[in-house]
């Protein structure tokens, strides 16, 4: 009888620890999928966090305000408002005898105007640039983020208007999460843009959330599985299928890979397959010391010079 009522309470203290881990990675996922208002301030470092703020940063999440636009083209541009899963907020800058233009899609927690260095050299290079908020950022409708998943729709939806616009050499870049969700398009799509450009593409939506795990030291089991299961059941999809990987097979697009050798948020092992399972003519690039940032920061002459090369050949 004893050894019977240690069992149940062993059994239902089980259940109440599966119960709570639950609930704080759904707590998590929730905060690491939407963003907070952009004057709430984003969560501290852990060693800046009192006891009682670690606290409820370990339970309910960081706090990660909305990506605002702090800067607007030097060039003059034209605001355009598009409606995709959500209406999304374009800068367009036309670049007299173009070659063609990019588009240019950020990365996780940023906006469109941390795409203007970026797009400051496709302009030098000759062609008109395009510059998205994703949903969520920016100019953009909503708090949501998927890391790419529903993101891209609004890169289906960014190409398709400027194929209406007469645009015959469209060319995709994105950075992160905007890598991915070019990668996605794409492979969803079957979109046929005059050649991508992706930088630092994360392997899967479990890699990336493992990643930022080992970053803090935490282990990665059972709560990395957990916040991306809730990640994916409170944004309506299976984020275990978001996987960067898998959608290099459909890409049949020239196509030029950027991958920082520091970077660890993602690893070389998930370049390398991305790299491997892309299905048409394709460059590997990377830059000895840089991590997972902006490649201009250390290596411009070198990202010019690569991203420069490529383009001139399509």
């Amino acid at each position: 009888m004893i050894k019977s009522k240690t069992t149940k309470r062993i059994l239902w203290l089980f259940l109440l620890g599966i119960l709570l881990m639950n609930l704080v990675a759904g707590f998590h996922a929730y905060k690491f999928t939407h963003f907070a208002n952009a004057h709430v301030k984003k969560t501290l470092h852990p060693e800046q966090l009192s006891f009682t703020q670690k606290l409820n940063a370990l339970i309910f999440g960081v706090d990660n305000p909305r990506p605002v636009n702090k800067q607007q083209p030097i060039q003059p541009y034209q605001t355009i408002n598009l409606q995709s899963n959500k209406k999304i907020e374009l800068w367009s800058i036309n670049t007299p005898d173009a070659k063609g233009t990019v588009i240019l899609f950020n990365g996780y927690s940023a906006s469109k105007s941390q795409m203007l260095d970026k797009s400051d050299e496709f302009i030098k290079m000759g062609y008109s640039t395009l510059m998205v908020d994703f949903m969520g950022t920016g100019g953009s409708e909503g708090h949501q983020t998927t890391l790419g998943f529903k993101e891209a729709e609004e890169v289906k939806d960014c190409f398709d208007y400027l194929k209406a616009q007469g645009e015959e050499k469209i060319y995709l870049f994105g950075t992160s999460m905007g890598a991915c969700a070019i990668l996605k398009a794409v492979d969803d799509y079957q979109l046929s843009p005059a050649a991508i450009i992706v930088e630092c593409p994360f392997g899967s939506m479990y890699k990336t959330v493992c990643a930022r795990f080992n970053t803090m030291n935490v282990p990665t089991f059972p709560m990395a599985g957990l916040l991306v299961f809730w990640g994916g059941a409170e944004n309506g999809f299976w984020a275990f299928g978001h996987n960067p990987i898998e959608y290099a097979k459909g890409v049949h697009c020239p196509t030029l890979l950027l991958y920082g050798e520091k970077d660890k948020s993602v690893s070389r092992e998930e370049t390398d397959e991305i790299f491997k399972n892309l299905a048409g003519k394709k460059q590997f690039k990377t830059y000895l010391k840089a991590g997972h940032e902006n490649y201009l920061t250390q290596y411009k002459e070198e990202w010019v010079k690569d991203v420069q090369e490529f383009l001139s050949s399509y």
